[in-house]
């Protein structure tokens, strides 16, 4: 009488595959001359707009001055109701 073991490794087995190809190595050079001679990208001007726009945007330095010192001194504190309120608002597109 077979162990359980077995009989699980003979259900579990799996049918004998065959061999695997090995892939061949492209060559340097193709009838056109070269491997990357037929490769093509276009670029929209999404990235570049959007770049543009980026600068664009006004940075309150004073601001951004304030917050980085009070966070290096350990006083920043932010409430967790007005986190929470923003929370929602965004997930209810407020």
């Amino acid at each position: 009488m077979r162990s359980r073991v077995e009989e699980l490794k003979s259900l579990l087995e799996t049918p004998a595959l065959a061999p695997a190809v090995k892939p061949q190595p492209k060559s340097a050079a193709t009838a056109g001359g070269s491997a990357l001679g037929s490769d093509q990208a276009a670029f929209s001007s999404a990235g570049s707009e959007l770049s543009q726009t980026a600068g664009d945007t006004e940075v309150r330095m004073d601001k951004v001055a304030g917050i980085q010192a009070a966070l290096a001194a350990g006083t920043y504190k932010v409430s967790a109701a007005a986190v929470a309120s923003r929370v929602v608002d965004s997930i209810l597109g407020s």
